[in-house]
């Protein structure tokens, strides 16, 4: 046995009353989402300023790394020269040891 519901009549009454709660429905909709999109600006805004804020000490942290990479390079130049110099006083000091070397080998044959 089937059941059949009869279907609802809607009179006029009734569709403008759902016409209305409709619109009331979409107007507090339009209101909800502009006061969500209200709210979002602003606390893009302030995540906005927060960034902003967060570069000007980035800012000024990479000036003070350029001065003090200037510091380093002063410093490197100095151990450049530092380890030129070595080199050098290395050298004279194989020089000085191969020419004692010879010496004493020419010195061990002529008295010899």
């Amino acid at each position: 046995m089937v059941v059949m519901t009869e279907r609802p009549k809607w009179s006029d009454e009734r569709l403008d009353d759902l016409s209305k709660r409709m619109d009331e429905g979409f107007r507090r909709n339009d209101v909800e989402h502009r006061e969500f999109r209200r709210e979002m600006k602003e606390g893009f805004d302030a995540m906005n300023a927060r960034f902003d804020a967060m570069n000007a000490r980035f800012d000024a942290m990479n000036t003070r790394f350029d001065a003090m990479n200037g510091r380093f390079d002063a410093v490197n130049e100095r151990l450049e020269r530092f380890a030129q110099t070595l080199i050098v006083i290395g050298a004279a000091l194989i020089g000085t040891l191969v020419t004692a070397l010879i010496s004493a080998i020419v010195a061990a044959i002529l008295l010899a």
